[in-house]
């Protein structure tokens, strides 16, 4: 996985008028916890930030004021609904060799076999443990030639090294639904105007 470095400050202001003067100067509020100890509020580089969650469960390095470094994952990320931009961003505290949990995406490879069936997404993301330094990106799963009714399963996916489920492993992550053929008219039933055209005629 990869490493991002990113600088963040301490603050003191709070409620939604201190966020909102954050934001104004393209920073973004946020809160660092975890390891029993107290949640220290911080303000990150609103273009650096949203470049690093671009990638799920990135590592980041905080220099913290230039004093301290810590080593943190994303736990919560608040957005603006309308606009996308970053409101808020909550991180967990984490140590090398450490084990966590996260969801990894799931990405599926390969095609259905002929039918013009669907795939269903059952869980987008798989619930996995693994060590903090080594959160895969992603989860890629063979669909090749799956046919309807077909399914994969938790434990049918293959998981890297020192990676492990964090979810029953009959849970379903994909499935394949049947394709579902157009109605036929009822008898009886004609298309759009086809009745007045029978009186005109």
């Amino acid at each position: 996985m990869s490493e991002v470095k990113i600088a963040a400050e301490s603050r003191t202001e709070f409620g939604k008028g201190a966020a909102r003067r954050i934001r104004r100067a393209d920073k973004v509020p946020g809160v660092l916890y975890g390891h029993g100890s107290q949640p220290v509020h911080l303000t990150f580089p609103g273009h650096d930030m949203l470049m690093a969650l671009r990638t799920p469960n990135v590592l980041i390095s905080l220099d913290i004021d230039g004093k301290s470094n810590e080593l943190a994952i994303p736990k919560s990320v608040q957005r603006d609904p309308l606009k996308g931009f970053l409101e808020h961003v909550d991180l967990l505290l984490v140590k090398r060799g450490e084990k966590v949990q996260v969801e990894v995406p799931v990405v599926a490879e390969g095609e259905l076999a002929p039918g013009g069936n669907l795939l269903e997404h059952v869980l987008s993301a798989l619930p996995v443990e693994a060590e903090a330094t080594h959160i895969p990106e992603q989860v890629t799963v063979s669909v090749e030639g799956l046919e309807s009714g077909a399914s994969v399963l938790a434990k049918d996916v293959a998981l890297p090294n020192g990676v492990t489920l964090a979810v029953e492993e009959d849970a379903v992550v994909l499935q394949v639904l049947a394709a579902q053929a157009e109605e036929a008219p009822a008898e009886g039933e004609e298309g759009e105007g086809g009745e007045e055209a029978a009186v005109e005629a």
